[in-house]
């Protein structure tokens, strides 16, 4: 007989948790992957999710707070709302290459007429859930790790979206340039031989 008591529970709903945050992001990718009818712009609108972990662990740190099994739903809760913030952007600078723009003027005018729904997206958070992390109350100490995790988060990783995401379309045109260039140089050196 093996004694093992909460931290056998501990251990099994942290392990049911990985699982399912796994999932998630392959839901994401897979969603955002048909949306985009792409396989890499959906890795760009995802690079933002570790930034919000890192404003996760940040906000403990500052309050004073353990990371927990609360904390970590509050990750995924999360990371639902950083996706959110990096496809609006995405999103609208893919509609304005279809409409005839070069590739700096979509994301540049992506980040103009982004900007404040990702803002007030992120202000609206943090308000709403600053009289949860603010309560001294008992009854609202086990949600507390979890509203830490979702407004310090939301407010880190809103200022990554905003220059990281911009930065991160740029390159991967670059890419797709520099490969296109790579295959039409190589057809002309076949075509010469």
């Amino acid at each position: 007989m093996i004694f093992e008591g909460s931290q056998a529970d501990m251990r099994e709903s942290t392990n049911t948790l990985k699982a399912g945050f796994s999932i998630a992001m392959l839901l994401i990718y897979a969603l955002l992957a048909i949306a985009f009818s792409s396989y890499t712009q959906p890795l760009i609108v995802m690079t933002a999710i570790p930034f919000g972990i890192v404003g996760a662990v940040i906000g403990h740190i500052l309050l004073g707070y353990d990371l927990s099994l609360v904390s970590l739903m509050g990750v995924i809760a999360l990371s639902g709302v950083v996706v959110n913030d990096s496809l609006i952007m995405i999103d609208y600078a893919n509609k304005r290459r279809l409409a005839g723009d070069s590739i700096y003027e979509a994301i540049h005018e992506a980040g103009l007429r982004r900007f404040r729904p990702i803002i007030l997206t992120t202000m609206t958070t943090f308000g709403g859930l600053a009289p949860i992390i603010l309560e001294t109350s008992s009854q609202a100490f086990y949600l507390i790790p979890m509203a830490i995790s979702l407004g310090f988060g939301i407010v880190f990783a809103t200022t990554i979206i905003l220059v990281i995401v911009p930065c991160l379309y740029l390159i991967l045109e670059d890419i797709k340039l520099l490969r296109k260039k790579g295959s039409t140089v190589k057809r002309v050196d076949v075509l010469e031989a």
